[in-house]
């Protein structure tokens, strides 16, 4: 690992066009560099284009840093990050073509199926109404609230086979009154 004073003397060079120095400095902090760019666009493809471009940056703009201001990591790291999001922010938003797309419809009921439902759920509720209390409220546990038979069977007092007798005749009951 170098240290902040090799990174400064790389730099030094490089502001006077040493191309040694320049390898040097890329060998000793593209790894770091690198590892910034992946981490902010995601791709390692662009992250190795950005890598490049960036030490493009530091080639032309190594004349105008200050060697006893700023640590000179924090330098590159700087350079680094800003064109990293840079190029994140010039990315298109990725598109899809509209005929690949399964679904583009809507999903929730029209006006008009709103209309249908509501009407056939009155209609239900008016035959479930004609049914006996017991048997009406335990066709709504179990088909509506998802009781089991033998829970409904527990909550009005009666034997599992009864509580499935009063469900399959009050069906075959709801069934008829729905002909209608």
């Amino acid at each position: 690992m170098n240290t902040p004073d090799e990174v400064n003397e790389y730099l030094s060079k490089v502001a006077l066009g040493d191309r040694d120095a320049f390898r040097r400095l890329y060998d000793a902090t593209s790894p770091k560099l690198f590892g910034l760019c992946l981490r902010i666009l995601k791709e390692r493809a662009e992250a190795e284009d950005a890598l490049q471009e960036i030490y493009v940056k530091i080639w032309r703009a190594a004349p105008t840093y200050a060697t006893d201001r700023i640590n000179p990591m924090a330098w590159l790291v700087a350079i680094a990050r800003n064109h990293a999001i840079d190029r994140l922010r010039t990315r298109k938003p990725e598109t899809k073509d509209i005929d690949t797309m399964v679904d583009l419809s809507d999903k929730t009921p029209d006006p008009e199926q709103s209309s249908i439902a509501a009407s056939e759920r009155r209609r239900i509720e008016a035959c479930i109404g004609e049914l006996a209390a017991d048997h009406g409220s335990a066709v709504r546990g179990a088909y509506l609230d998802g009781y089991s038979y033998q829970e409904l069977a527990d909550r009005h007092g009666v034997p599992l086979n009864t509580m499935r007798t009063w469900l399959r005749r009050s069906l075959l009951k709801l069934k008829e009154c729905l002909e209608r």
